[in-house]
């Protein structure tokens, strides 16, 4: 079984195309034009064994927030399709990442229904970069949760840098997302009461 996903979006504002193999080795190929995010990406394929590519064209010249907002859309999109009907999926997973001095907690479940519960550290700074406004971060989540359809907790209890903080997210994210779809060999069929996700 191929568990892939391919989305192309275009709009006034940004031209995406997102790819990606659930079941791949952490081959990433992205390029959005924003630094920072792209490092952020590269973390999610890295750390959660997914081949990605990612390729944006955004108005950049007005800011960041269209190209971040549609392939953080794409982005849900396609892991929604390399899912298909989730048969024989763990489905609940989480992680704790550490980066230096910042922590992160993630739980997801793959379970049909977006919700997001996204907590930060008070007083970040406001830009890492000269593109990324870090109050993207929900935004980006936000965006995924709502098309790939999961729910999303995301608990930062502390940390100090913002660059690390928003990392040790991404990081968390991703191996959470490695655990939830991975196949549990207890599973037969589709991980739900209700037979369906």
């Amino acid at each position: 079984m191929t568990r892939k996903g391919r989305v192309e979006r275009g709009t006034k504002e940004t031209q995406v195309l997102v790819e990606i193999d659930l079941d791949g080795t952490g081959q990433v190929d992205v390029a959005t034009g924003v630094g920072f995010f792209d490092h952020m990406l590269a973390q999610l394929g890295k750390h959660g064994s997914f081949d990605l590519t990612v390729k944006t064209a955004g108005d950049l010249h007005i800011d960041s927030h269209h190209t971040i907002e549609d392939t953080a859309i794409a982005l849900g999109q396609a892991f929604r399709e390399a899912l298909g009907d989730k048969a024989g999926i763990r489905r609940f997973a989480d992680a704790s990442i550490p980066l230096d001095e910042a922590l992160a907690q993630v739980t997801v479940d793959v379970s049909g229904r977006p919700y997001l519960v996204h907590v930060e550290p008070e007083g970040m700074a406001p830009m890492i970069g000269p593109e990324y406004d870090t109050t993207m971060t929900r935004h980006v989540f936000e965006s995924f949760v709502s098309n790939a359809q999961v729910a999303l907790h995301v608990h930062v209890p502390y940390g100090r840098n913002a660059h690390h903080i928003v990392e040790a997210q991404f990081k968390a994210l991703a191996r959470a997302l490695r655990d939830a779809v991975a196949f549990d060999p207890k599973v037969h069929g589709i991980p739900s009461t209700k037979g369906a996700l």
